[in-house]
């Protein structure tokens, strides 16, 4: 069976990361959220999988290939054109992607599942697949109903009692909303869909397509299913599933590494003087990773691959990626830090260059920041008690 991973996007909300990663490669515990995708798809017998690519495509292309070491033939569909020597992104919008395969030599000849790659996601896709054949619909969108404080930050999807669309919201006030059903990014076509999908048009699927069906009164429904689903879509969400599977609270995803404590896993070589820091767990620390000391890490934390806490730091339920170096006496909480960026819980970012703040924390394939004025410690102090880092 056929099946496409919308992976074309440049990822801004989830920006510093998807700078130089494009959102499908963003690792939970070492591992690609695509990849996770990939292994859904495989096991329910979708093994022909066609991706959209166009920011960093690159990335993504030399990660999976043809797909053949995942138990999947994959296909890529680039969005863009080479300017000056560079591949520069353009994309078509979800719709557009799709009309662009099928206009290239039609792919989608029967029934297929469309995923976002923004997401991680235990799905029964072949109970998903019956119900959208027993309803004889052209298009049906998984949804997943959450709690009516919730429906701020979602898509809303509003059907009748038989599972017919008949209206969108999009984040809409909780006093406005009229369903809690959300939009997971979970679709499944059939072929004559592509009816409603104009040629060479940037056309968005949600934005586009489904109005156009609601208008024309076509055979669209929604399926409410019980499932894992952790969005990815924001820097903030990122931070909180990889905690909530340090926590056990998600089960998509092993933790890696060995178990050297309760509650603590390391990667290979890390180097480290465990009776000379304090680690609470649950923790992930990645291979080649240095923890001097006198550092403390308090769970749920990951330190990612090749990063360096240094002597007194403290990394307090924080999510550090790979080649972080995190400086003397810092102290970190409730942060995710992606080279030399600092995210906060609420989203706000700090470029620690920029700023002039890369004593705090750099990449560590950087020189070593030179050692900061004394006055500037205080600074250090009041930075790491704020919302921002």
């Amino acid at each position: 069976m056929k099946a496409m991973i919308l992976a074309a996007g440049k990822g801004t909300r989830v920006r510093p990361i998807t700078y130089t990663i494009p959102k499908p490669m963003i690792p939970i515990l070492q591992k690609p959220v695509m990849e996770f995708l990939l292994e859904l798809l495989r096991h329910h017998g979708f093994d022909q999988i066609m991706v959209n690519v166009s920011h960093l495509a690159n990335e993504i292309e030399g990660y999976f290939r043809d797909g053949q070491r995942f138990g999947v033939e994959l296909a890529y569909s680039f969005e863009g054109r080479i300017v000056d020597g560079k591949l520069v992104g353009e994309a078509q919008g979800s719709a557009g992607g799709m009309r662009k395969i099928q206009d290239f030599y039609p792919f989608f000849d029967d029934t297929f599942v469309v995923l976002c790659g923004d997401a991680l996601i235990d799905l029964d896709l072949t109970e998903a697949l019956r119900q959208h054949r027993e309803k004889g619909s052209i298009a049906t969108i998984v949804m997943q109903s959450v709690p009516l404080k919730q429906v701020p930050s979602y898509g809303v999807v509003v059907t009748d009692e038989h599972g017919r669309i008949k209206s969108f919201q999009e984040k809409p006030k909780v006093e406005e909303a009229l369903s809690t059903d959300i939009n997971t990014g979970i679709y499944i076509f059939e072929p004559e869909i592509f009816k409603y999908i104009p040629s060479g048009v940037e056309f968005d699927i949600g934005g586009d397509l489904f109005p156009k069906l609601v208008a024309d009164n076509a055979p669209f429904y929604g399926i409410r299913m019980d499932f894992e689903w952790v969005d990815i879509g924001k820097v903030t969400k990122i931070m909180g599933a990889i905690q909530d599977v340090l926590t056990g609270q998600v089960n998509l995803v092993d933790i890696p590494g060995h178990e050297i404590q309760p509650g603590v896993y390391v990667g290979m070589n890390v180097r480290a003087n465990w009776d000379r820091i304090n680690v609470e767990g649950p923790v992930y620390i990645g291979g080649m990773a240095q923890i001097e000391d006198g550092a403390t890490i308090v769970g749920p934390s990951m330190i990612g691959p090749n990063c360096c806490i240094c002597s007194n730091a403290i990394v307090d339920r924080s999510v550090i990626f790979e080649y972080s170096r995190i400086g003397p006496g810092v102290r970190l909480v409730d942060k995710l830090v992606f080279g030399r960026y600092c995210v906060d819980k609420t989203g706000a970012s700090i470029d620690m260059q920029a700023a002039a703040l890369d004593w705090l924390i750099t990449d560590i394939r950087q020189a070593d920041p030179a050692k900061p004025p004394i006055e500037h410690h205080e600074l250090a102090e009041l930075l790491s008690s704020q919302e921002t880092c």
